[in-house]
């Protein structure tokens, strides 16, 4: 094995990465087959990363990089919920330190959107049980916000300032979120100061990215200033705070816990773009519905001649995505996942489905294949 420092030749945006990037203590920090988008990111990576050398041949490892089939956004998802959710407690208790360690979390959601996000967007739907509601509802927020910001092309620092901002949006308030459906007068006090809260444990926590402290500080606000904590209005707000803000909404909306059902996805798409019309930026909101489609990929359906299915990828515009039949007309699970696309005249969507409504249940491989093998 032949460990040495990365070098500025080794990475360039734009191009996979050859090897499996390790930290000065081992740790995997970046995982191979990744690529950069930005330089700030190379150099990033540059920075803080080792990698093991003993290929004589550096121009076939590259080719054999590139052949690979892609990690598994799913797992990647997951490593980063996993990773996440320790320096999420640091942070509430006081600690320091966490800002390297969070920027590969972002990594992490970063590859896992770029790979596929409609898969990654799925993900928010299919796997709401891989880690407890406060640490998942971040990454799931940091998904959406990227998928958001890639839409409008925002630049890519900005962009890695609103996913930190994302995973630590609600640290000031994380032990609130538990299954509890009734707080006391003073636990909605906390609620209400949460971003104030979750700045200064940042700040105490070693972070001074002034966009990523002022998009935890400002997820709250609402164009017609009738948000918290500084009742900001319009262009007050920061553009990334407000990407955080329609993804925070849209995630909350759908996820499923114990104290309340979570909504129907193209219901909170709806909910949400009404809401924009006095509360949230409308073109933002109309982002939001043209990235996801009205029936966002992971959405249970049911077609018009009586099949069951799920929403697996977009179609030619937001409402006749392509879905993946998985219970025939007559109620029998079918053997073989049918694929269909609802521009067809008997395959067009007539109801969208609750996941309790859905008899049987499906493993998000059999839908996305390899992208989403657990």
């Amino acid at each position: 094995m032949t460990i040495r420092r990365l070098t500025s030749d080794d990475i360039r945006p734009g191009e996979r990465l050859a090897w499996d990037v390790f930290g000065e203590n081992g740790a995997l920090l970046v995982r191979k087959g990744f690529t950069p988008s930005s330089e700030a990111q190379a150099d990033s990576i540059v920075q803080r990363g080792y990698v093991d050398d003993a290929s004589p041949c550096v121009a076939s490892v590259k080719a054999r990089a590139a052949s690979v089939e892609p990690p598994s956004v799913l797992r990647l998802l997951n490593h980063a919920v996993a990773e996440l959710e320790p320096l999420l407690h640091r942070i509430a208790a006081g600690g320091g330190g966490v800002q390297a360690e969070l920027e590969q979390v972002a990594l992490l959601v970063e590859e896992a959107v770029e790979i596929n996000p409609e898969v990654a967007a799925a993900c928010i739907l299919h796997n709401q049980r891989a880690a407890p509601y406060a640490v998942r509802h971040c990454i799931d927020t940091a998904v959406v916000a990227q998928i958001l910001a890639r839409a409008v092309k925002r630049p890519a620092e900005e962009t890695q300032s609103m996913s930190l901002a994302a995973l630590t949006m609600n640290v000031g308030m994380l032990r609130l979120q538990d299954d509890r459906c009734v707080l006391s007068t003073e636990e909605k006090a906390l609620v209400r100061s949460h971003p104030e809260q979750g700045v200064a444990l940042l700040r105490q926590a070693g972070v001074s990215d002034p966009l990523w402290l002022d998009c935890v500080l400002s997820h709250h606000e609402n164009e017609n200033g009738s948000g918290y904590p500084r009742a900001l209005v319009g262009d007050a707000i920061a553009f990334p705070a407000k990407l955080i803000a329609l993804a925070d909404r849209y995630c909350a909306r759908v996820s499923d816990r114990p104290f309340r059902k979570p909504m129907l996805p193209n219901a909170a798409l709806r909910d949400i773009l009404l809401d924009a019309r006095h509360a949230l930026d409308a073109q933002l909101g109309a982002v939001l519905i043209r990235e996801l489609g009205i029936y966002p990929v992971g959405t249970f359906v049911r077609l018009l001649n009586g099949e069951v299915g799920v929403v697996s990828r977009r179609g030619l515009n937001s409402t006749t995505p392509y879905v993946q039949s998985f219970i025939g007309p007559r109620g029998a699970p079918l053997d073989v996942f049918l694929q269909r696309d609802t521009r067809g005249e008997l395959s067009g969507i007539r109801d969208v489905l609750s996941a309790e409504q859905v008899d049987g249940s499906i493993r998000m491989d059999q839908v996305w294949g390899r992208a989403a093998l657990p």
